[in-house]
């Protein structure tokens, strides 16, 4: 059973630091350095030393644990560190972990950060590999034999029952791939700046497993992100202004599995991210019509649709319109389809930028800001807003 009322935790945290390395397809460095290299970057970009760290939450897929980390960042002693799990599910869930450390006392400056080499090491769109037996993996047993090996086929499933509920073609998937480029070709930190793309490159691009082509699925990334969170009241001293967690939350749907929850009474929405958007909306007490810029994790072009309609942004089924009509700025640094695959940590702190008022796509007046992680998995989001 979920939570049916406000949490206390809306409002009192802030992120104050953002940091990053150059996104790549072969980095040349180790992930641990590469890790180091953005939280140091978001420590000189919040206005803070290695010293002033007391806590650090990563994912449990990186490779770099917290106490490593911290020690080749300078970071002294520590009275938090925690990790997240399920891929890329996990990433506003960091913040989430970081402001509950903050409120509860427990810690007073807390890193979140994420770094890979996906591109030039382990590729984690290239599916299930060398996996040790658990309990959560006898679930995929039941897809693999049968030719669902890679995250992408996985997705496919529902894709292609979502364009036959909804009467739809590929096109509408299309949509989400065009606006995402949009926005990479005018960012100098995207992989993909100065390459827009138009419905007719989507239509053109190889199939991966139909119905998903080639620019429906986000790229490979090598490189590292970090955000800084810490009190609203800290945060008022500090360099930039204030961009505070007025709400977070995580969410797990019924009959859930790791990316393969095809026994659900419905495969054409997203349960894990309905959880999420009724206690965002409770917490932050706003809606859709109060949200400026909208992040929206899109490790693949059809889960983006389905998460608009899940947040009440538009109908089932409607969702291609909505993001063709351009009503909401959606993905302004490009996304994981444009910018980077940092597992949406890129995304969150596009979402600070855009709060700040420094975003090379800037939206005009931005107040609110709805960031979300992966999904097809246990998942999270954050509404992140200025102070005023």
């Amino acid at each position: 059973m979920t939570l049916h009322a406000r949490d206390d935790l809306g409002g009192r945290a802030a992120v104050v630091g953002i940091g990053a390395t150059e996104f790549s397809k072969d980095s040349g460095r180790s992930e641990l350095r590469l890790a180091v290299e953005a939280v140091r970057a978001a420590l000189d970009d919040a206005g803070l030393a290695p010293a002033d760290v007391d806590g650090m939450v990563t994912f449990t897929m990186d490779t770099s644990p917290e106490i490593t980390v911290a020690q080749a960042a300078g970071i002294g002693e520590l009275s938090f560190f925690s990790r997240v799990h399920y891929g890329g599910g996990a990433a506003c869930a960091t913040v989430q972990q970081a402001a509950l450390a903050v409120a509860a006392g427990v810690a007073e400056v807390v890193v979140c950060y994420r770094a890979f080499n996906e591109r030039s090491g382990r590729r984690f769109g290239s599916g299930v590999q060398r996996r040790e037996p658990s309990a959560e993996g006898v679930a995929l047993g039941w897809s693999l034999p049968f030719g669902l090996l890679t995250p992408a086929s996985w997705v496919a499933m529902s894709a292609q029952r979502y364009l036959h509920t909804y009467g739809l073609s590929a096109e509408a998937f299309g949509q989400v791939a065009v606006r995402g480029r949009k926005y990479a070709a005018t960012n100098p930190a995207a992989w993909f700046h100065g390459r827009p793309i138009t419905l007719a490159d989507h239509a053109a691009s190889r199939w991966i497993a139909e119905p998903l082509r080639l620019l429906d699925c986000c790229q490979e990334t090598d490189g590292g992100q970090a955000v800084v969170v810490t009190s609203v009241e800290r945060a008022r001293e500090l360099r930039h202004p204030s961009v505070v967690v007025a709400a977070a939350a995580q969410g797990a749907g019924r009959a859930q599995e790791q990316m393969t929850s095809f026994y659900r009474d419905d495969l054409t929405g997203l349960p894990e991210m309905g959880v999420v958007a009724r206690q965002l909306w409770r917490t932050a007490g706003v809606g859709p019509a109060d949200i400026d810029v909208a992040i929206i994790y899109d490790h693949f072009t059809p889960f983006v649709l389905m998460q608009l309609e899940e947040f009440g942004f538009c109908a089932p089924g409607e969702a291609a319109d909505f993001v063709a009509a351009e009503g909401l700025p959606l993905n302004t640094h490009g996304g994981q389809l444009g910018e980077a695959y940092l597992h949406g940590m890129n995304g969150i702190a596009e979402a600070v930028r855009q709060l700040r008022g420094t975003s090379v796509n800037q939206v005009p007046g931005v107040e609110r800001a709805l960031v979300t992680a992966g999904t097809g998995v246990p998942t999270s989001g954050l509404v992140l807003a200025t102070a005023g």
